[in-house]
Order: C-alpha cells, then sequence, then structure tokens
C-alpha cells in the first residue's frame, strides 16, 4: 500500500476515484492509474433559486462517498486527498453537506478555489499529454464551473474558473430537457457574457493547441465524429450543426448522437453551448481531447507533497518576495515558533497545522507592505482572498486565522475549547514574534514551554528577567491576555 496514492474528486456533477502507483524511472516518479471509479451525481442539480442544495443531493452524494470509502478502507490519511469543487464553494449550507460527505468517505475533503481548481486541472492533463515545448490552451467543462488554462510544459501561465457548467446551464435554459432556438440564444449570450472577462488577456498570451479534458469534450468529440459533422476533433462549424439538429428535435435523443452515453444526455445542451461560445470567442480552431484533468493533477500534487516538491511551499517563497518580508526575521520567527511548539504539541497532531503554522510564521508581516497600523488584519486578508496555488480554502482561512493572531488582543479570536491544539500553535507564534521583537538572533531560546489543556507554563533562566526588562514586560502583558480567555498563565525562573 506504501506505494499507492488516492485522489477523490467532488464534481459538481460526477464523483472521481483514482487510485495511482508510484513508479521510480530514471530517478523520476511517475503515476500509473490501477483503479478508478466513477459515479454520476448530478450534485449542482440539487441546488435551488437560493443556492441551497436539497437533502436528496446530499444524500446521493454521500452514497456514493460511502462506497469510495470502502475501497478507501486500508489507506493511510496521508496517502488520500478528496478534493470539492464549484457546488460546494457556492451552497448556501456547504458546512453540512461538508460534514455528512466527510463522515460517509471517511478523510476529510478540501474545498478548492476555482483558480486552484484550475492549476490541479492543468497538472493532470499536462502529466498525461506527450511531452511538447508548445503552450496549450486546456478547457473543462464541469457541473458548475469552467476552467480555462494557458500552460507551458508542465507550468501554468493563465488560470481562470468561470461561473457557468454543463448541469447549471441546462437546467437553467433547457428546463426538461426542451430545446428551442431562442433558449441556445439566451444561453450563448450568458456564456459569452462570462468569457468576455478573460478574452483579451488569453489571445494575448496565445496557444499552439487546444485541449478539452472534461466529459463534455468527450461527449462532443465522440458525436461530432462518430456523425460526420467533423473530421477534425471539436470544431465550431461542428457545433453549429449539431445544435441546429437540436433544435429540430426540440431535445436530446440519445440514440441519434452515436457517442453518447445515456447519463451524459441531459447536461450535453449546456456543455455544447458553452463549448461553442468559448470556440466563438477565443477563435478556437479545433480541439481534441485530453485524459487526466483535476484527479491527475490531485495524484501528482500529492507525490509532490512527499517527494519536497510541495507547490504550498513555492507559493510561500513567491509571496515572501512579492510582499518583500524581511527574510531574517520571518526565518526567525518560524524556527522559534516551531521550537515552541515542538515542546508542547500533543503526541499525536495533524502534520498539516505543523506545515501552517510554519508558513505562518513565514508570511505574518506581509501586511507591514500595505501599512503597519493594523497590519496583522492587512496580512489576514491577503492571505484569505488571494490566489495562493497549492492551498485550499481550509488551508488559506487557517493561515490567516494563525497569521492574525500573532499579536494583539486574544478577545478578537472566534472561540475554541481550551483543549484545540490550535492555540497551542498560536501561543507559540506569539511567543515567538514576542521573543524577536528587537529583529535580532538569540544563540539559543531562552524560554521553555508546557501546556497541558487550559494551563500553561512559561520558564527562562534565573536572573534573565532582570536582564531583559522590555520583554519581561510584554511577557507580563501576554500572560494578561491568556488569563483574560480563560487560561492559567505562570511564569518561572530556573537554575539556568
Amino acid at each position: 500500500m506504501d506505494n499507492l496514492l488516492a485522489a477523490v474528486d467532488l464534481g459538481s456533477n460526477s464523483f472521481r476515484l483514482s487510485i495511482g502507483r508510484v513508479v521510480q524511472e530514471a530517478g523520476v516518479s511517475q503515476i500509473y492509474q490501477v483503479d478508478r471509479l466513477k459515479e454520476t451525481v448530478r450534485l449542482a442539480a440539487g441546488l435551488d433559486a437560493s443556492l441551497v442544495l436539497a437533502d436528496e443531493a446530499i444524500v446521493r452524494a454521500t452514497e456514493v462517498l460511502r462506497l469510495f470509502g470502502d475501497r478507501l478502507r486500508d489507506f493511510r490519511p496521508d496517502r488520500v486527498r478528496a478534493v470539492a469543487t464549484n457546488t460546494f464553494r457556492v451552497a448556501r449550507n456547504a458546512d453540512q453537506l461538508l460534514a455528512r460527505c466527510e463522515a460517509a468517505l471517511g478523510f476529510p475533503i478540501e474545498v478548492v478555489a476555482g483558480h486552484e481548481e484550475a492549476r490541479l486541472i492543468y497538472a493532470g492533463v499536462a502529466h498525461c499529454l506527450p511531452s511538447s515545448t508548445a503552450q496549450r490552451l486546456i478547457v473543462d467543462i464541469g457541473g458548475g464551473s469552467t476552467e480555462l488554462i494557458i500552460g507551458k510544459g508542465y507550468r501554468p501561465l493563465q488560470v481562470a474558473s468561470l461561473h457557468m457548467g454543463c448541469v447549471s446551464f441546462s437546467q437553467r435554459f433547457f428546463p426538461d430537457g426542451q430545446i428551442t432556438s431562442a433558449s441556445m440564444q439566451q444561453a450563448d449570450l450568458a456564456a459569452r457574457r462570462e468569457i468576455e472577462t478573460i478574452t483579451r488577456r488569453y489571445k494575448k498570451v496565445g496557444w499552439a493547441e487546444a485541449f478539452g479534458s472534461s466529459g463534455t469534450a468527450k461527449a462532443l468529440y465522440a458525436i461530432l465524429t462518430e456523425s460526420g459533422l467533423s473530421s477534425q476533433g471539436i470544431t465550431l462549424k461542428g457545433m453549429e450543426a449539431l445544435k441546429a439538429k437540436l433544435i429540430r428535435s426540440g431535445k436530446v435523443i440519445a440514440s441519434e448522437h452515436p457517442g453518447i452515453k445515456l447519463e451524459r444526455a441531459d447536461v450535453l445542451p449546456g456543455g455544447l453551448v458553452i463549448m461553442a461560445a468559448i470556440f466563438s470567442e477565443l477563435k478556437i480552431e479545433s480541439m481534441r481531447t485530453g485524459d487526466g484533468a483535476l484527479r491527475v493533477g490531485v495524484l501528482y500534487d500529492l507525490l509532490g507533497r512527499e517527494d519536497e516538491h510541495d507547490t504550498r511551499q513555492e507559493t510561500v517563497d513567491q509571496f515572501m518576495r512579492r510582499y518583500h518580508v524581511d527574510q531574517n526575521q520571518a526565518e526567525r520567527v518560524r524556527d522559534a515558533a516551531l521550537a515552541l511548539f515542538e515542546q508542547c504539541r500533543p503526541a499525536e497532531v495533524d502534520h498539516e497545522l505543523v506545515l501552517a503554522l510554519k508558513w505562518a510564521a513565514s508570511l505574518h508581516e506581509i501586511g507591514l507592505s500595505i501599512a503597519h497600523n493594523g497590519y496583522a488584519r492587512h496580512t489576514a486578508y491577503v492571505l484569505e482572498n488571494a490566489e495562493m496555488p497549492g492551498f485550499s480554502n481550509d488551508d488559506q482561512e487557517l493561515l490567516a486565522q494563525l497569521a492574525f493572531a500573532h499579536h494583539g488582543k486574544l478577545s478578537r479570536l472566534p472561540g475554541k475549547p481550551k483543549n484545540d491544539v490550535k492555540w497551542r500553535a498560536i501561543l507559540c507564534l506569539r511567543l515567538a514574534a514576542l521573543l524577536f521583537r528587537r529583529r535580532q538572533s538569540m544563540a539559543r531560546l531562552p524560554l521553555s514551554l508546557a501546556v497541558k489543556n487550559s494551563q500553561i507554563s512559561v520558564s527562562m533562566p534565573n536572573g534573565w528577567r532582570r536582564t531583559n526588562p522590555l520583554l519581561e514586560y510584554a511577557l507580563e502583558a501576554e500572560a494578561s491576555e491568556w488569563r483574560k480567555a480563560g487560561f492559567s498563565f505562570e511564569i518561572l525562573e530556573r537554575q539556568a
């Protein structure tokens, strides 16, 4: 099992599970798929006009995830990554949906932002296409969103996630499967309005070849080529002919379209009109299909974390440069926070929290590039709202919480149980920032830390307080903050 990785893709139309075997070839890690499952869930179809997801849709989701969880029963948590996309992003009852889905699957689920979904899609497709130096456009039409990425090699150059998908558009413009010329025109205009937001910059960057990575793209390719509507893969001329045929029929009759799967028929109109609008706006001549997409991208991203090529670390390094972080100070605070956390962490602690503490310490001063006054608030805003490749929404929220909490009043923070290990991470980051307020290195940390439930104990060498009055004052103020929050906080001296 140690050479197997698993990715779960919770899309708005389908849920997919991919299991890959990691093989070393000439010193390079490759992933070969050994098993995969796919179930059509139509999660986006359960959203009402107020974006509340119906319980029936949640039940469909949990039933599928129980099956996936059974297949993953023998996997360690660090060998599995589950990501959720657009419906989890937009549903007003997403918290309930997420909790029930995690319970059914038996593993944590990350809700990824649209730009992160696009990055992972590109990574998956790029690893499944022949090597090329040409720039490529990847189009992935999902159930609730559409991702468009321009990249070269394994590196994305432009990423975009648009609020339109085959399920949402089919429901909105073709209710009950009825297709008319007017509904096609309305859907086309709506799709073009979305695409117009990226047209100029995408044309400016350019691409040499285009690939479709979604079920919609594969269905269109099969229908157009097998019915003789196109001899060059997916083309605008072929799609316009298919549109006309659907309007004449008034609905999708699966038997009239060779290559289409019955489960895809209901959402074909929405996917078709989106793809045709993309072709029209971006002036795409033809498109082939590519395998991989999100689930394979997740597998390679998970592999990268194991091989110490973590995209998240690259993002943190980039942010430190972009926001002109004092590298030496960031390293001092980071190393001290991690050393203190090592002293007080529980025996079993999620390694992701350790990484979050490390990265929050590295980035806790980025808000200074905006303004000194309230810089912790500026830092938190950037970390929660910026595009951060590799990080899920929950990852960014945790980074923002830790960085915001590194100084100031604890009463500003949302309440957590006093035995919550996140409080320990906050404590360690605050003490580290306090110790290095002078922005000077120390030969060794003067503090030792012990935490048991809500009891905090800090000890230092005998006489240290007398020779460091400013730090003593700051430490007493820190102790007062924790006592106000309901903790006990004692400061002890020990023999040096």
